[in-house]
């Protein structure tokens, strides 16, 4: 297919899944099915007949799978520590590095797994000693990057929640015996099914959405996993995988009704592994029926926390193109019309194996396949290899798979479509 063709097929005019941004859910249409064009080039090279192309050398350039969806605007963006966002002199230089690489987005961390907040003012954090003075002033932060023409996204983790497990034990995870659950490090989590845990967290989402941002995320909405699970005990005795569903899902209508007249929009993390199983995986975590609740969700897809052989690849952390792959086309198949909704969070770290700009890239590029446009990319120390949103000398979301107008024959077998990964 030659670029101008290219160009042509992508300014027809595609029916709009999505209205990014406005608070509104994306409308009930399922993602397009959608033919691929004919065999492309790789690297500029034809690939030589009876030669099958090892997996380095295959990018987004092949043929994409069956099922394919259009997310208009876009997000692409960076998670940022509240250490880091409260510094002046990191936010300018974060900024200047953001716009040249050309994303537009940045999710910063207002409330961590260990309970710390940095949100002045919300009640409780105070008096509970969970308030720490991270970002001084949060309206200036936040001021900073929509200047800039960056989407702000407010993570805040919920019931991964050491501190107020500790300050209010009434409203902790316990054992049999009555004392409070930890998990495998040492953290304490918050029971899920108290409505004062929610509206603590809520009250704290609220001051966020005040402050301007965009969008409030909520991260670690579900149940504990790491850790000895089975003596988790909760303030509800019937506890099942139905009534853990119910609750997260419960939360998220209640967080809406919260957040509703600040006009921002709601998002969730998910685990990774939540693109592809069927049940709840033990934390009331199913990401079909929480997707309808939320304007974006993001699993936490990192190839690092994949075990060997998990969705049939061998070693998932050397092999991020083949993990996402199959992770997001499970995605896709599972969502159904909520597929649009779909934004991954990447690893831009080195867990195990050293990730080059390669390796990161090869994530966004496994996406694409898919028409999965919208992610974000991880790093802890806030450390981005701005080179991974670099391909063939252009922003590598311009390599999105190109798609025919006509609609594709029924999806293949899934046998059938992991072979296309080495063709």
């Amino acid at each position: 297919m030659t670029i101008p063709l290219l160009l042509a097929l992508l300014a027809l005019p595609w029916p709009v899944l999505a209205q990014h941004g406005t608070g509104e859910p994306p409308a009930a249409v399922h993602p397009q099915t959608l033919k691929a064009g004919a065999a492309r080039r790789h690297h500029g090279q034809e690939a030589r007949p009876g030669r099958a192309k090892k997996a380095a050398e295959v990018d987004d350039e092949r043929q994409p799978d069956a099922v394919v969806v259009f997310q208009p605007d876009p997000v692409r963006g960076i998670h940022v520590t509240g250490w880091a966002a409260g510094s002046p002199k990191f936010r300018s230089r974060i900024i200047k590095d953001m716009k040249e690489a050309g994303v537009n987005a940045v999710a910063i961390a207002l409330k961590e797994y260990d309970g710390k907040v940095f949100v002045r003012d919300a009640p409780m954090t105070r008096e509970i000693g969970s308030y720490v003075n991270a970002i001084p002033n949060l309206e200036a932060c936040v001021s900073d990057f929509r200047k800039a023409g960056f989407r702000t996204i407010a993570r805040i983790v919920l019931f991964k929640d050491d501190i107020l497990a500790r300050k209010r034990p009434e409203w902790a995870v316990k054992t049999p015996d009555g004392d409070i659950w930890r998990n495998n490090k040492g953290v304490a989590w918050v029971d899920p099914y108290r409505r004062e845990v929610w509206e603590y967290n809520l009250a704290i989402a609220s001051r966020a959405a005040a402050a301007g941002f965009d969008e409030i995320q909520f991260d670690y909405v579900r149940f504990p996993s790491d850790g000895k699970v089975s003596m988790c005990r909760y303030s509800r005795a019937d506890h099942s995988p139905q009534t853990a569903e119910a609750v997260i899902r419960g939360f998220l209508v209640r967080a809406r009704e919260v957040l509703n007249p600040f006009k921002v929009s709601m998002s969730i993390c998910l685990f990774g592994m939540t693109t592809s199983a069927g049940t709840d995986m033990g934390i009331g975590q199913r990401i079909g029926e929480l997707a309808k609740e939320v304007d974006a969700v993001s699993p936490m897809m990192y190839p690092s926390h994949y075990n060997k052989g998990e969705l049939g690849v061998k070693h998932p952390n050397r092999e991020p193109f083949k993990i996402i792959r199959r992770g997001i086309r499970d995605a896709v198949k599972r969502l159904g019309p909520e597929a649009v909704k779909l934004r991954p969070y990447f690893q831009d770290f080195s867990l195990g194996v050293r990730y080059d700009a390669a390796k990161v890239r090869d994530q966004i590029l496994a996406a694409q396949r898919f028409g999965i446009t919208s992610w974000i990319l991880w790093n802890p120390q806030n450390r981005y290899t701005w080179a991974a949103l670099r391909h063939h000398n252009r922003p590598v979301w311009e390599h999105a798979v190109a798609t025919a107008a006509a609609t594709a024959p029924a999806a293949k077998p899934a046998a059938e479509e992991d072979a296309k990964e080495n063709p």
